[in-house]
């Protein structure tokens, strides 16, 4: 079945073990309430650039949507293949603040630094000339900074949650501490979702109206811009706290591999590897987040932003409450019942849900649920896909974590870095693949450039309901698509990701058997040291 098989321990060393465990370490309050704050800042960024960047892009700037599409891909893929660069990095370092925490300290100024010049901009995409100069320069900016931000990111990401396997010896606190760190994470995301685009739509209209004597489009750039340099002040901020007092209690081990032997390492454990697979053919699930932004500005709001906070907050706070209690919820849940089981209904429970909310979008009389009754009913139904969303997310850390744990006891090297390195590939190779769908798709329908541009000035001209649909006779095209990237897409992303973890290689008994030995072998090891 697994490594374990042909690697148990014995049942008298396991014996002695259990009637004599040793005193293990783990984390003060101090140290996880500032670990948790910084978690809170760095998710704050995260969702600045995967949010409020690629709407100002493709939705401000007006760069088409499959160029948007291929730059945001190129960027992420790329990013996915640094991370086990980055991890192998990471589990080589050894310094007097261990191997996560010296990064943890020194990479939020240069984080806050590029992302900021993300949103610098030099005009607005022409359609017309998609040779010009401008245009060139435009795609070119974004580029490079894209890129850039997958190295910067990188660097504090792999360290940050690779960080709590090594705070505490005990599998419990563990457990905790990256169920709640998904929450804190899903919070301050949430504040960016249901905060950053009326804010910079009402900061946008302001400048519009009081600054560039209406100017349009340069009132948007430039909203856009303050805006988000004003959330990275605070995330950035928050994540400098991150490493203060961060102390890592278990010892990194004296091997490593060379960077192919740790690809290999990670492909060659069977749960990692089923983990892995699992979350690649989930990428169909990330066009949510991708498309939430048009969906509420364009299509419930009409980019007016005291609606669009409305309906973030029905709309989009129902997924995240709903996320919020799922998370809440695991650790407990993890005591009563296999992971493997929890992992895959997390995929699989939610795609009846999304099917019933894209059949109501379908059914509704002129597709129009922008009314009272149809927003309660999909605030409901997104809040029961959030609590499924919310239980994957911290499943799949803490399946990551018993992955490492399992490759130390097998070989001896403890791969957290790499491993959890892995998990930054997933959230960003499947962000990149989505990224993909949801341009191919605006491209489909024309939903890009100049129809966007087109669209946002009927809706600066007072243009709304079935007067805009009068107007633009593909408003209606546009919509939809914006509704099959929310529902149908992940449903079927949700379904592809049980196939490699339907029979999952390790058990919970396993598990705590291998980790029970495991921290008797370091209490020994460091008894030894002592002597």
């Amino acid at each position: 079945m697994t490594n374990l098989e042909t690697n148990e321990a014995s049942a008298s060393q396991l014996q002695a073990t259990q009637e004599n465990p040793p005193a293990l370490q783990t984390y003060g309050k101090t140290e996880m309430r500032l670990y948790l704050t910084g978690l809170a800042g760095q998710n704050i960024v995260y969702n600045v650039f995967n949010s409020l960047f690629v709407h100002f892009v493709q939705f401000v700037l007006m760069v088409p949507a499959l160029t948007v599409s291929i730059i945001m891909a190129v960027g992420r893929i790329w990013d996915a293949l640094n991370d086990p660069v980055m991890g192998t990095i990471v589990d080589r370092t050894r310094s007097k603040w261990g191997k996560c925490r010296p990064y943890l300290l020194f990479i939020p100024l240069p984080i806050f630094i590029e992302v900021a010049l993300c949103f610098v901009s030099f005009g607005s995409y022409d359609a017309a000339n998609p040779g010009s100069g401008r245009n060139i320069l435009i795609v070119t900016w974004i580029t490079v900074f894209v890129m850039l931000y997958s190295v910067f990111y990188t660097i504090g990401d792999i360290p940050l949650w690779g960080a709590p396997s090594l705070m505490t010896e005990i599998e419990k606190d563990r457990n905790r501490l990256y169920s709640m760190g998904r929450l804190i994470a899903s919070i301050a995301g949430g504040i960016v979702m249901l905060g950053a685009l009326p804010i910079a739509q009402a900061v946008c209209d302001y400048l519009r109206d009081n600054v560039y004597g209406g100017d349009l489009v340069r009132g948007e750039r430039m909203g856009f811009f303050a805006v988000a340099v004003g959330f990275l002040i605070i995330g950035c901020s928050l994540f400098q706290l991150t490493g203060i007092k961060m102390k890592e209690r278990i010892k990194p081990s004296e091997e490593h591999n060379s960077i192919m032997g740790n690809v290999k390492m990670m492909w060659n454990n069977k749960p990692f590897r089923q983990v892995l697979l699992s979350g690649i053919l989930s990428s169909p699930k990330n066009t949510i987040m991708i498309v939430a932004f048009p969906l509420v500005n364009y299509y419930f709001a009409g980019k007016n932003p005291a609606k669009a906070l409305m309906y973030i907050i029905l709309l989009g706070g129902g997924l995240m409450i709903g996320m919020m209690v799922g998370q809440a919820l695991t650790p407990r849940l993890t005591e009563r019942f296999e992971k493997k089981t929890l992992y895959n209904f997390s995929n699989y429970g939610g795609v009846p849900i999304l099917l019933i909310a894209y059949a109501i979008y379908w059914t509704a009389p002129n597709h129009d649920v922008t009314g009272m009754g149809y927003v309660a009913v999909l605030c409901i139904l997104f809040a029961f896909v959030g609590v499924t969303t919310g239980l994957n997310m911290v499943m799949q850390t803490l399946m990551i974590g018993d992955a490492v744990d399992l490759e130390e006891y097998s070989t001896g090297i403890r791969p957290d870095g790499v491993f959890f390195s892995g998990q930054t590939f997933l959230a960003k190779l499947t962000a990149g693949i989505a990224t993909i769908m949801s341009g191919v798709g605006y491209s489909i329908v024309g939903f890009s450039d100049a129809k966007v541009g087109e669209l946002n000035r009927l809706i600066a001209e007072g243009v709304t309901g079935n007067a805009l649909r009068g107007a633009m006779p593909e408003y209606d095209s546009f919509m939809t698509v914006l509704f099959f990237l929310m529902t149908i897409l992940p449903a079927i992303g949700s379904l592809l990701a049980v196939i490699p973890t339907w029979k999952y290689a390790m058990s919970n008994r396993e598990h705590k058997n291998l980790l029970a030995v495991l921290n008797e072998k370091r209490h020994a090891a460091q008894a030894e040291d002592l002597a």
